[in-house]
């Protein structure tokens, strides 16, 4: 009689509640962050090398002293640049179809009024030339 309490008590799982509790808890953010931190390594050490600076020991020349200034691997404008678009927010797909679909219907109608303005222009300097 105990036994047949419990069972009344405890309430069906439904559908929803059935598929959420079997799931295995998804591991692939955690593959993903593993694979990023193996990539970190060595980009950041050719990062380091990069960011070194090297010269040529030349014995003192006034025509070597070119040559024995300290150079980067990457030049300072590619470090520049690539620190600078980091910097940039990219708009998201939404966005960039609005944005895309604007400049095309400014270009359309452009296109219209410019057509418009030098068809007009032809007939009247048809008319004052050609007459």
């Amino acid at each position: 009689m105990n036994k047949s309490n419990k069972v009344s008590s405890k309430k069906p799982k439904t559908i929803r509640e059935h598929v959420s509790s079997s799931k295995k808890p998804d591991d692939k953010k955690r593959r993903l962050h593993k694979a990023a931190g193996s990539v970190k390594k060595p980009v950041r050490a050719v990062k380091n090398v990069a960011q070194k600076e090297y010269y040529i020991p030349l014995p003192k020349n006034k025509y070597t002293n070119f040559l024995n200034k300290k150079r980067r691997v990457t030049p300072k404008f590619f470090v520049e640049a690539w620190r600078e678009l980091k910097l940039v927010s990219w708009p998201n797909r939404k966005e960039t179809t609005q944005l895309t679909t604007a400049v095309l219907l400014f270009a359309v109608v452009f296109g219209v009024i410019i057509a418009i303005v030098d068809y007009g222009l032809d007939k009247v300097f048809e008319r004052l030339l050609l007459k």
